[in-house]
């Protein structure tokens, strides 16, 4: 691995800024930490920038609630399909492997076609696929057939097929639903490159990235009411056509800022008031080196799959501790995801505000991730206690460390990199987290098949922080910028 050229003292450095900005995981806390740098705003020069912003906090929502609605629905379809932990956690495993895939050719799509394909071509595969969860089964069946007969050509049995119909259909169908959401924030992120100026980018990316949470809160809520009216396959229908509606207002309303015919010239001129830049493209494969590469992505590939537990297996964890079904999780779930909110906008002011007072960027993004991490290890107690609401408190604090966590770790690849490097390096970090959650997935199957409790679970969670933050110190001892090697 690469050192740097140069030691970086740790004296006080102005926080670097960039024009990527956390993607979903660091929720509002982009918000909060734009705002305290934020300029003061311009003279009026139009707001119509903050509607094409709106678009993107909607889109943000819908991706959430899509991809959420299958951990809501986890005890209903686990008990109607007799599904195992290991069954269940594989259907989770093809969401996460096909992000993750997605996210390797989505960034090239979105600048080959531009955004407003792009985008379109994204959440469309998406909500098409959201809508295929209603007839899962049938496309399982269909599926197995397929696999029988390709397997009968090379001489093998269909009998060594160990899933049923329906495991193999939501496979398919949570497969093309990750590839469909992984354009989502990418696709955000250029929309926002597009239509602000650098000194609002962080605030605009804050305040679509809300969008994951309002999604999160919003998805315990609404699911039960519709599957107690009427039933669970209605819950994948219209939770997957809200993203067809939001389709049409993204095509009847965006364009590129200088084709918009609504875009006011003073609006127009402040958005493009930058000075001019000669775009670099730094290539993944330069990048992976580094040692300041390796300690973000291994941060994010320890931490990122504790999130895809909390999304994925609380309404479960609920379930069977609690008792707790369709009609009464949704204020719990509310509860923890409301918490998380405060923990988003909480991490990132811990930073912001030792740096305000003298103390160095690796000092106050490691002590603010400190905290974070030491707050996590109460979450044993979770499991073990018999009071619902002091185990919503526990993971909550939890899950509002996980955000703190990563407004933090996401911001040391803009302290440790030149901007035209950060899109790559998120991009690797964010590959890596969706792969520490494929990995996870199945482990977390297995131990609940084996011992049907969520203790060894809550130890990895409680534990995955404070090794995260022992390796990217080790990698990355005073958060040193690498210095990139021009061609």
């Amino acid at each position: 691995m690469k050192e740097t050229s140069d030691i970086y003292e740790e004296t006080e450095r102005p926080k670097s800024q960039t024009d990527i900005s956390p993607p979903e995981e660091a929720g509002a806390s982009a918000t909060a930490a734009a705002i305290s740098a934020a300029e003061e705003p311009p003279a009026r020069v139009g707001n119509y920038r903050w509607m094409i912003c709106t678009l993107l906090f909607f889109a943000a929502t819908v991706n959430y609630v899509d991809r959420q609605v299958i951990g809501i629905l986890k005890p209903t379809l686990a008990a109607e399909f007799n599904w195992s932990e290991s069954e269940y956690s594989w259907i989770i495993f093809s969401f996460q492997a096909a992000y993750a895939i997605g996210l390797l050719f989505v960034g090239n799509l979105m600048d080959r076609f531009g955004t407003k394909k792009g985008f379109s071509f994204s959440i469309t595969l998406w909500s098409v696929a959201a809508l295929l969860h209603a007839w899962a089964v049938p496309i399982g069946v269909v599926g197995l057939s397929v696999v029988a007969s390709v397997a009968a050509l090379f001489g093998y049995k269909a009998a060594a097929i160990t899933f049923s119909a329906s495991i193999i259909g939501f496979m398919i169908v949570r497969f093309l639903l990750g590839l469909g959401e992984a354009g989502n924030f990418p696709a955000s992120i250029k929309t926002v490159a597009e239509w602000f100026p650098k000194k609002e980018r962080a605030l605009a990316t804050g305040v679509f990235n809300a969008g994951t949470n309002v999604g999160a809160l919003a998805t315990p809520l609404v699911v039960p009411i519709i599957v107690a009216a009427y039933g669970w396959y209605e819950a994948f229908i219209l939770t997957g056509v809200i993203g067809f509606i939001w389709l049409f207002f993204w095509l009847l309303i965006y364009r590129r800022p200088e084709e918009h015919p609504r875009l006011s010239k003073a609006e127009l001129d402040y958005i493009q008031s930058d000075p001019p830049e000669t775009p670099v493209k730094i290539s993944w494969a330069r990048l992976i080196p580094y040692r300041q590469t390796w300690a973000f992505a291994l941060g994010k590939f320890l931490t990122d799959p504790i999130w895809w537990v909390y999304l994925f297996w609380l309404p479960d964890f609920l379930f069977k501790k609690h008792n707790l079904d369709l009609k009464n999780f949704g204020l719990p779930l509310a509860v923890i995801y409301i918490i998380a909110d405060i923990g988003s906008i909480g991490g990132g002011y811990i930073s912001s505000t030792l740096i305000k007072r003298g103390w160095s960027i690796n000092k106050s993004r490691k002590f603010a991730m400190l905290i974070c991490a030491l707050a996590v290890v109460p979450i044993v107690f979770a499991s073990i206690t018999s009071s619902l609401w002091a185990a919503v408190i526990l993971i909550g604090i939890a899950a509002a460390a996980h955000q703190g966590w990563s407004a933090n770790i996401f911001t040391t690849a803009s302290d440790m990199f030149p901007k035209q490097a950060v899109g790559s390096v998120v991009g690797i970090g964010g590959m890596a987290g969706a792969v520490g959650g494929m990995i996870i997935s199945p482990i977390v199957g297995y131990i609940l098949d084996t011992t049907g409790s969520y203790v060894p679970i809550f130890i990895i969670a409680a534990s995955a922080y404070l090794v995260a933050l022992l390796v990217i110190h080790l990698l990355a001892p005073r958060l040193e910028p690498a210095r990139i090697e021009t061609e």
